[in-house]
């Protein structure tokens, strides 16, 4: 149920990511301004994941999943309605207000029902079905609006439907907290924040999250911009397609959960940075095969780093689990909108070449501060 309930989440984040240039062309913007919409609800999430951590601790989780979902269906409502960037990004933002009442309350949830080897492979499951939505979210909408004339407004009625689709299953099937306990006084949350703010472990776990989010997001976002020009040429369908590489997390994801039982946070992390510099690397050569190669093994090395970072941050946090998986969020997703920006201006100036080389730097420097902080504590 995790698995399916980060699957579904999952598909409002980057639904938009595959159909870039076509919603340049019709909303008469360039590329890179087209780009906001994932920038957008990046942003978003990343401003309320604390907040959402919080209102998690005090509601309860299966409640606050449920809510959520119900939700969700109106951004995804409006941004059917959208004429312009500025309305659609309205639509995106709202979106990313909602998202973090899912992501952060079903982390939460797994830490706290599940003990041992069993909170690793209940987050690794979350995480693997959050691999899932990235791909379904971005190959479906391609697929989708090709089938559909180039209508880009299918996109979000695809979102309509699986938000629904989410609040069913969570109401249904998910199995209801047995060991939640409430925090909603405030001067205790004061004291658990300050506490996670004090917190080097978690502080480096932070920094770590932000660089993989904006690998990430640098990545996919800009080069589908680069193949969609020449000598590519890719369309809606066939750049969603491209995503297919997010699949092989499935098989990695559940992987790295393994590797952490063996040899630790420190080793996972170093692991997925090497996978992802290769990946980078390939992703500079001219035939789209080794293109798609390295933006698979790139793809491979966040996800095997965000298995890692996730069970870093709560091994590093005994109590305010929701709390710390939204400050997690807020620093991921801030990585995200800030790859939108950064990402953007380095492909502006030097094409690809130059946003594949801000993400690779960006991986260095977490690196650096992951075995730095993670020494001796998870």
């Amino acid at each position: 149920m995790l698995a399916a309930l980060g699957a579904l989440v999952f598909l409002n984040v980057y639904a938009p990511q595959s159909l870039l240039p076509l919603l340049a062309h019709d909303l008469k913007v360039t590329p890179v301004a087209a780009g906001s919409v994932v920038g957008a609800t990046t942003l978003a999430i990343a401003l309320v994941s604390p907040l959402s951590g919080l209102l998690a601790d005090a509601l309860g989780r299966k409640r606050v999943i449920v809510a959520a979902f119900v939700l969700l269906v109106l951004p995804a409502l409006l941004a059917t309605q959208a004429g312009t960037l500025a309305q659609l990004n309205v639509a995106r933002f709202l979106q990313g207000l909602i998202i973090p009442l899912v992501m952060v309350t079903c982390t939460a949830y797994a830490a706290e029902e599940y003990r041992g080897a069993g909170r690793g492979r209940a987050i690794t499951a979350y995480v693997t079905g959050t691999v899932l939505g990235g791909f379904g979210g971005r190959f479906l909408s391609g697929l989708l609006v090709e089938s559909g004339g180039n209508d880009w407004r299918l996109a979000f009625w695809l979102l309509v439907f699986s938000n629904l689709l989410g609040a069913l299953l969570a109401g249904a099937l998910l199995r209801s907290a047995r060991h939640f306990i409430p925090a909603r006084d405030l001067k205790t949350v004061g004291r658990d924040f300050a506490l996670h703010l004090h917190n080097r472990a978690l502080l480096g776990t932070l920094l770590v999250g932000f660089v993989l989010l904006f690998t990430l997001v640098s990545a996919f976002t800009y080069v589908v911009l680069y193949l969609a020009a020449p000598p590519y040429r890719l369309g809606s369908a066939a750049l969603g397609s491209v995503f297919a590489v997010y699949l092989l997390g499935v098989l990695v994801t559940p992987l790295a959960s393994r590797i952490m039982g063996r040899y630790g946070v420190p080793r996972t992390f170093g692991t997925g940075v090497a996978f992802s510099l290769l990946g980078l690397g390939l992703t500079l050569l001219a035939p789209l095969s080794l293109i798609v190669l390295g933006l698979a093994l790139a793809s491979c090395g966040v996800f095997i780093g965000q298995a890692a970072a996730l069970s870093a941050v709560q091994a590093s946090v005994e109590r305010a689990r929701s709390l710390a998986a939204g400050l997690y969020s807020m620093a991921y997703y801030a990585g995200g909108a800030a790859a939108t920006v950064l990402g953007g201006l380095a492909y502006t100036h030097a094409g690809w070449p130059g946003a594949a080389l801000c993400s690779a730097v960006a991986l260095l420097l977490a690196l650096a501060v992951g075995l730095r902080t993670w020494k001796g504590s998870v």
